[in-house]
C-alpha cells in the first residue's frame, strides 16, 4: 500500500455553498492566510463558526452534509486489487484511472513479476509456486510472440486468459482515484477497523487530509 500526490480542493466552495439554505453568509469566519511552503502562497484556513455548523451539520447525517461531497481530494493509490474491490463499495462521484493487466503485465520484455508486484510481506512455499506459475505463463507468451504468433491468435488469447484468471488478489495496480470527504467519512465510519491490513493503512493515512479531525473524525 503506498499513497502519493495527496491533494483537497474546493474548501472555500464548499464551505460558501454550506451558508446557502439559510443564506448566512455574514456568519461566515473562514479566510485565507499567507503561506510560503505553498505554490499559490496562500492557504485557505476554516474559521471557528464555520466548523461548528459543518460538525452540527455532519452529526445531523448524510441529507445535511451534502457540502462534504464538494469538498474534493485526489492521490495516487498503490494497493491490491481485494482492495479496489474493497474500496469501490463507496462512490459517490469517484473517479479513477488505472495501470492495465489487459496492456501492461506482459508489456515490459513480458519481466518476470517479482515479490514487489504484489501486496506479499513474505513468499510462503505457496506463494512461491504461485509466482512461478505466473511467471511460467508469462515465458509462454513470450515465446509464442517470438514465434510469428499474434497476440490475437487463439492460442495466445487462451494462455493471456489463463493469466488474467490466475493472477493472485495481492496483485499490486497505482491508480489515481478522485473522491470527495462524504466518501471518505461513509468510509472510515465502516472499515477503520477493517480485518484488511491494506483498508487499515488507508484510513490512517486519511489523517494527513485538512482538517481530518474537525470534518472526517468528528462524526
Amino acid at each position: 500500500m503506498q499513497i502519493e500526490n495527496m491533494e483537497v480542493f474546493n474548501l472555500e466552495g464548499a464551505f460558501r455553498g454550506m451558508r446557502n439554505p439559510m443564506e448566512s453568509y455574514d456568519k461566515s469566519d473562514s479566510r485565507y492566510e499567507y503561506n510560503r511552503f505553498l505554490k499559490t502562497g496562500k492557504s485557505y484556513i476554516l474559521g471557528e463558526k464555520d466548523l461548528i455548523l459543518a460538525q452540527k451539520l455532519i452529526k445531523a447525517g448524510k441529507d445535511h452534509r451534502k457540502f462534504m461531497r464538494q469538498i474534493l481530494v485526489s492521490m495516487d493509490i498503490t494497493a491490491s486489487m481485494s482492495f479496489w474491490w474493497d474500496i469501490d463499495t463507496y462512490k459517490i462521484s469517484t473517479e479513477k484511472n488505472s495501470t492495465s493487466r489487459m496492456h501492461k503485465l506482459t508489456s515490459k520484455n513480458c519481466r518476470h513479476l517479482t515479490i514487489e508486484d504484489f501486496n506479499w510481506d513474505h513468499i510462503t512455499q505457496y506463494r512461491d509456486i504461485t509466482l512461478s506459475h505466473i511467471n511460467a505463463l508469462i515465458d509462454t507468451l513470450q515465446s509464442l510472440v517470438e514465434k510469428g504468433q499474434s497476440v490475437m491468435s487463439e492460442a495466445y488469447q487462451i494462455i493471456f486468459t489463463e493469466l488474467i484468471n490466475d493472477l493472485p488478489e495481492g496483485y499490486l495496480f497505482t491508480r489515481h482515484w478522485t473522491g470527495n470527504y462524504e466518501v471518505l467519512i461513509s468510509l472510515l465510519v465502516a472499515r477503520k477497523n477493517h480485518k484488511q491490513e491494506e483498508i487499515r493503512d488507508f484510513c490512517v493515512k486519511l489523517e494527513d487530509l485538512p482538517y481530518y479531525n474537525e470534518l472526517l473524525a468528528s462524526k
